[in-house]
């Protein structure tokens, strides 16, 4: 047994920064020096390979009382009696939470569960939803499914009250990723919080509509853009209650967020944690007492890569880490095998099983915010929050995100971001491994479900340029 005495007589050298960068110098081998390390964000925040610890920092708050994260799983499959196997599987073996993606949802990815009551309880027939999370991806059956939901929950008396809820009801992102909407921007606003009467007259948990930033993100934007359009969507909820002289107190707490992480781990904890201080400077604005923000993270689709496709197990897992570490109340992965067709129970229980390990066996929920003064990480932070600050306002000034959208201003925003990224990695300036480096000599074969794409078509009212996703390895020889 180890003399643990020894470990009292150690001691180690005091390194100042002038020894770190003389390291760093011998190391480069004449390649250059510390400074060239520094690199930038594609919003152009300037970043330096070294910071000081920031001084008097306190940790962002969370809206859960309990540590940790809660381990969502995608339930996907446009048929619903396999899509209840899945979500029986993944639940006893260690699941959660459910996500319902419903057919037409823009993070669907071309599959969903049909948008239908019939689909919906057969998906969670026999399933105890008694201590879970439920949650539902924004599509245009967003509204119906609420009804549909709440109606199952009393034909098989199951209390809300005992579960966490999020209907995921997002405009926006609706529009931006389908591009269209049933009704007219001015019905819409002046019918959504009579709509949701009910949902408050019956006091059920949980969020009911969200800012979703994924399909901006899988379209190109940046994560300024990402977060400046959630916080344009939030407000946007804002605005449509108080138009209707309902107590922004009492909707504020419904308002929740859905974001990407990618397997940039410093900008993704730095954009999670972001969001927060941003929903806690709306909510002071509008002379809101500050709650929490609700969060949801999905690991990214466009970071997603379809030759070598197990080299996505590592991104997934870079992403996952980052989402934790900035703070997500939720968390869903993509599995690995997502770019060639719906994914099996393989590639399902890899990305559930990597959720898992980080929560028991790298224990990462132990810790609330444990980037708070880490001196890069703070400074991102707060640079973000300018940059998303700027973002948000110019959406604001185009009328808000509904109308900007109308307008294609948004998407002539995130679309020159896409562009510029897309030269980085045809330039060779950004690298994807295992498509433009270390390609694998042969591709093995990659296993998926049948599934057929649901259709759907709806008559729309308004229309805009859709914002489609797209993967980085697309453009650089990539395909699925």
């Amino acid at each position: 047994m180890m003399d643990r005495s020894i470990l009292k007589k150690v001691e180690f050298p005091q390194i100042d920064e002038e020894r770190w960068r003389a390291v760093v110098t011998d190391s480069l081998k004449g390649e250059g020096d510390a400074d060239s390390l520094a690199w930038q964000t594609d919003d152009g925040i300037s970043m330096q390979p070294l910071y000081q610890r920031t001084q008097g920092a306190r940790p962002l708050s969370r809206g859960r009382a309990a540590p940790g994260w809660t381990a969502v799983q995608r339930i996907d499959d446009p048929d619903p009696a396999r899509a209840n196997r899945q979500a029986r599987e993944d639940i006893a073996q260690g699941a959660k939470g459910l996500s319902l993606v419903l057919a037409g949802a823009p993070n669907a990815f071309g599959f969903g569960l049909p948008a239908t009551p019939e689909a919906l309880a057969t998906a969670l027939e026999g399933i105890s939803l008694h201590n879970m999370h439920l949650r539902m991806d924004s599509n245009p059956s967003s509204r119906a499914a609420v009804d549909w939901l709440t109606q199952l929950f009393t034909e098989r008396r199951i209390n809300p009250a005992r579960m966490t809820l999020s209907f995921g009801i997002s405009p926006a992102a609706t529009f931006a990723g389908t591009g269209a909407l049933r009704m007219s921007i001015e019905a819409l606003e002046a019918s959504m919080p009579q709509s949701f009467a009910g949902f408050f007259a019956m006091d059920l948990p949980g969020i009911l509509l969200e800012g979703d930033g994924r399909v901006f993100h899988n379209a190109g934007a940046s994560e300024a853009q990402e977060l400046g359009i959630m916080l344009a969507s939030a407000v946007s909820h804002l605005r449509m209650f108080e138009q209707a002289r309902q107590p922004l107190v009492y909707a504020a707490p419904h308002i929740g967020f859905s974001l990407s992480v990618d397997q940039d781990q410093f900008l993704s904890v730095a954009k999670v944690r972001a969001l927060r201080r941003l929903w806690a400077r709306v909510q002071e604005t509008c002379s809101i007492e500050p709650t929490p923000a609700t969060i949801h993270a999905e690991t990214s689709y466009r970071m997603m890569t379809a030759k070598d496709p197990e080299t996505n197990i590592l991104r997934t897992t870079i992403a996952a880490f980052a989402a934790v570490v900035g703070g997500a109340d939720t968390l869903s992965l993509l599995p690995h095998t997502v770019v060639h067709g719906l994914p099996d129970a393989t590639a399902r229980r890899l990305a559930r099983n990597t959720q898992l390990i980080l929560a028991g066996e790298s224990h990462l929920g132990l810790v609330m915010d444990p980037a708070a003064g880490s001196g890069g990480i703070e400074k991102l932070t707060g640079a973000l929050c300018e940059k998303a600050w700027e973002e948000f306002r110019r959406i604001e000034s185009e009328g808000g995100v509904l109308r900007s959208l109308m307008g294609g201003h948004i998407q002539e925003r995130v679309l020159a971001m896409r562009e510029r990224r897309q030269e980085h990695v045809n330039e060779g300036e950004k690298t994807i491994i295992g498509t433009t480096l270390y390609p694998a000599d042969q591709e093995r074969p990659v296993t998926t479900l049948a599934a057929q794409s649901p259709s759907l078509a709806f008559e729309a009212a308004v229309k805009c340029r859709p914002l489609l996703a797209q993967r980085i390895d697309e453009a650089a020889g990539g395909s699925a």
